[in-house]
């Protein structure tokens, strides 16, 4: 793993590439760290250097608060990510994290220096976001919910010391998507990719169709087999479809 450009605990390289034309910002679920996306880094160097987000409260941040408000994370990741932005880049979110990466795309295209691609995965439009009411009473509830989606193998789950570190990240996420609300705007000068599993209990497929109301460029949807975390097993397929639009986006830079 490597920091540089002011060693931000925001991004962590696992596989560094900075030769590479193009950069893939990846936003992690509920609960998630950056660690997630170490087989993204791995797959995608050196062609595509992966920059992967983690958020306070988990990890090698755990002692720091996390933060339940999505546009305040949005916000403090794009001042983050300003030094990065200097080659052509992209947003990834999963789940929760789709929402915080669209979140900053609005606001770092507000400042003239917005991503090439959205891409979204595992959640329904942010327009449709006023359904999420789910709220978890008790820490046996976050298990039970993280269970039933598969997010996190059962291992972990029975090893009370882990969570005891995981717990805290997870009630104060679910309280940000709970509380998120999505504002009306422009929508997004760049073009937007949404994936989803074929039978995701948090993301059907017209739902996640709804994203093409968010972008003024072009949409595409791909529906895999699986669940909630289907791209943990359709990985190959995903970085595949990630990586060809990645590397037409930068065609026009490394020729100019």
């Amino acid at each position: 793993m490597t920091r540089h450009r002011g060693a931000s605990p925001w991004f962590q390289t696992f596989r560094p590439a900075p030769d590479a034309p193009v950069r893939l910002v990846c936003l992690p679920h509920a609960g998630g760290s950056a660690s997630f996306y170490f087989p993204a880094a791995r797959a995608l160097s050196p062609r595509v250097e992966v920059l992967a987000v983690q958020y306070p409260g988990r990890q090698d941040r755990r002692r720091e608060p996390a933060v339940t408000d999505l546009e305040e994370l949005a916000e403090r990741i794009v001042t983050a990510l300003q030094p990065w932005t200097d080659t052509p880049y992209a947003l990834f979110g999963h789940s929760m994290g789709a929402v915080v990466a669209f979140e900053a795309a609005r606001r770092l295209q507000a400042a003239g220096r917005g991503p090439a691609r959205l891409f979204v995965s595992g959640r329904r439009a942010p327009s449709l976001d006023d359904a999420e009411t789910w709220q978890p009473r008790t820490d046996e509830e976050v298990v039970a919910e993280i269970r039933r989606l598969d997010g996190t193998g059962d291992a972990l789950l029975d090893d009370e010391e882990t969570l005891r570190m995981i717990l805290p990240a997870l009630r104060a996420d679910y309280d940000a998507v709970r509380r998120y609300r999505y504002r009306p705007g422009p929508p997004l000068d760049c073009p937007v990719t949404a994936f989803t599993g074929d039978h995701d209990p948090k993301a059907e497929v017209a739902q996640v169709r709804a994203w093409h109301t968010h972008t003024a460029s072009g949409f595409d949807l791909n529906v895999l087999p699986g669940g909630h975390f289907f791209l943990v097993d359709q990985q190959q397929q995903v970085l595949r479809t990630v990586e060809e639009h990645l590397l037409r986006a930068a065609a026009p830079a490394v020729a100019s």
